[in-house]
């Protein structure tokens, strides 16, 4: 599990927050399918539709979230992501509609 552990120096006290990370696949404007790996997904889509997520969804924007998954950590979320990266279009929609990696 991934843990960020954060000091308050003026306490005596440790705040423990679970890091989530997502795999999660968007469609583009353009039909095509963007796979990738986030620890905030709200905020990494706002970036691909503002053109700074990624060089791939820069000119095909907007993006709209298809699916995501929720992993144990950013190990698992990448290992996942590279996986789906292999498979083709068909096996992606696939995913998508059932829902399980």
């Amino acid at each position: 599990m991934n843990v960020l552990i954060s000091h308050d120096y003026h306490r005596d006290t440790r705040k423990i927050v679970r890091m989530n990370w997502y795999v999660y696949i968007v469609e583009c404007s353009d039909g095509t399918l963007y796979t990738g790996i986030s620890n905030n997904i709200g905020k990494r889509i706002r970036a691909h539709n503002l053109g700074i997520g990624s060089k791939y969804t820069k000119g095909r924007r907007p993006v709209k979230l298809l699916v995501k998954w929720d992993c144990a950590d950013k190990s698992q979320a990448s290992i996942m992501e590279y996986r789906i990266k292999g498979l083709t279009r068909e096996d992606k929609q696939r995913l998508i509609l059932n829902g399980q990696v």
